[in-house]
């Protein structure tokens, strides 16, 4: 199945509704940045937020959650500018 990047909360959180696999993983990891650039943060604020505490993952899963989300940066090309 295909899946579309999301491009805003709704949209992402509607991916709870899928069975995860390796696609709606890399969907939502992908709308993550999408939706990063569209909020203006740079690479090195969304992983800052990725590194910080939580309860959810320890600090060895978040440092390596952070590398997947600096790769999905640096391989996703940039939003087309809608004004252009």
């Amino acid at each position: 199945m295909d899946y579309s990047i999301p491009a805003n909360m709704e949209e992402m959180l509607a991916l709870k509704n899928s069975a995860v696999n390796e696609e709606v993983i890399a969907t939502a990891i992908a709308g993550v940045v999408q939706m990063a650039r569209q909020q203006g943060q740079s690479i090195e604020q969304l992983t800052e937020s990725i590194l910080r505490d939580d309860r959810v993952l320890d600090l060895e899963r978040r440092k390596w959650l952070s590398q997947i989300i600096i790769q999905a940066w640096n391989i996703l090309p940039l939003p087309k500018n809608d004004s252009a």
